[in-house]
């Protein structure tokens, strides 16, 4: 089990990338090598800090950094030392068996893309992302990679998620919603129409479990395990979860404090608190696969800690050891039939 890391993405690169790659080395058995890629002397800088070092990891430098704000397309074509592409050309080359960045997101989708190809029967890769719910987690697809989908593709995409919940996840039997403005069949645009009947076909086929449509107020429930949409509402949906968890934990923290008596009685939950924090802790989740692509990719946020950066790697050995692209391109090949 390789994994080949960019070193250089994020927010809080090289340091906490550096920091959670050493933590994976210490702490995952299954991972044989870990690869940190970019700028030499500034990892071999934050490596010293960890004293010594497990001969896991390994060095790979690369002499450009593709930035946040920079166009994906014209990033990866003009600067060829890039650390994102070199991760996604050790796979290529099979020196590595997953890449990792928390860098910038298009970029990572376009080198994925362009260098490694869409598995058989693909036609675009989705980003999968785990999010936390009631009693289990919910895989929600796509998440950015493509702001515009047809119904073809979210039959893919529920396909593709369904294999990844069940075999990365372990949900026995996942099961899938397609996200819409309401649950009756009739309702949605038409994208979500058109993929209802395809989604429902493939149930009839055995290849997933359809529920049915579902919307925003199901995502939380704890009632489905895959959720399918373009990736243009995906991300805000994503956005705005994000967002709602971080506003209602500094409500909390404020309200809680505003008085001695509800000092007082935020130190008797203490434990209720925590527990409900580990809960909804996102960096448990790592990153998002790129589903659809031929290798293991995996997107982190951009504000990776060194937690999350550990989970990563652990997703993504995880993503390697069960085989999950056979398992799509068995389960499209099933499908072609539908669309």
């Amino acid at each position: 089990m390789r994994i080949a890391v960019d070193a250089m993405g994020g927010d809080f690169a090289p340091l906490e990338i550096v920091a959670g790659a050493v933590q994976a080395a210490n702490l995952l058995p299954a991972v044989e090598r870990i690869f940190l890629i970019g700028n030499q002397a500034a990892i071999e800088s934050e490596l010293r800090r960890h004293g010594t070092i497990s001969p896991k990891i390994e060095l790979r430098h690369a002499s450009e950094t593709v930035g946040m704000d920079e166009s994906p397309a014209l990033a990866i074509r003009r600067k060829r030392d890039n650390s994102i592409s070199r991760a996604v050309d050790m796979v290529k080359a099979g020196a590595a068996d997953a890449a990792l960045s928390a860098g910038n997101t298009g970029a990572m989708v376009v080198a994925a893309t362009l260098k490694l190809r869409t598995l058989q029967g693909v036609s675009r890769p989705a980003i999968a992302t785990v999010m936390p719910t009631q009693d289990r987690p919910v895989l929600l697809l796509d998440a950015g990679a493509n702001a515009m989908c047809d119904a073809g593709l979210l039959l893919q995409f529920a396909l593709m998620g369904s294999i990844y919940s069940h075999e990365v996840l372990g949900q026995a039997k996942p099961v899938v919603g397609l996200l819409s403005i309401g649950g009756e069949e009739t309702k949605g645009n038409d994208t979500t129409l058109g993929a209802f009947p395809l989604l429902k076909a493939a149930d009839e086929k055995g290849l997933i479990v359809f529920r049915g449509n579902v919307e925003g107020h199901d995502i939380f429930r704890g009632e489905t395990d895959v959720i399918v949409c373009d990736g243009f509402t995906g991300n805000v949906v994503l956005k705005t979860s994000e967002s709602a968890s971080r506003a209602i934990s500094y409500w909390m923290k404020r309200e809680f404090t505003a008085s001695l008596p509800r000092k007082a009685g935020a130190l008797l939950l203490r434990g209720a608190f925590a527990s409900l924090k580990r809960r909804m802790d996102p960096d448990l989740y790592g990153g998002a696969p790129l589903l659809g692509v031929n290798g293991v990719c995996i997107i982190s946020h951009g504000a990776s800690r060194a937690k999350s950066i550990y989970h990563a790697i652990r997703v993504a050995s995880e993503a390697v050891g069960h085989q999950v692209n056979d398992r799509m391109v068995n389960a499209i090949g099933k499908a072609s039939t539908i669309l």
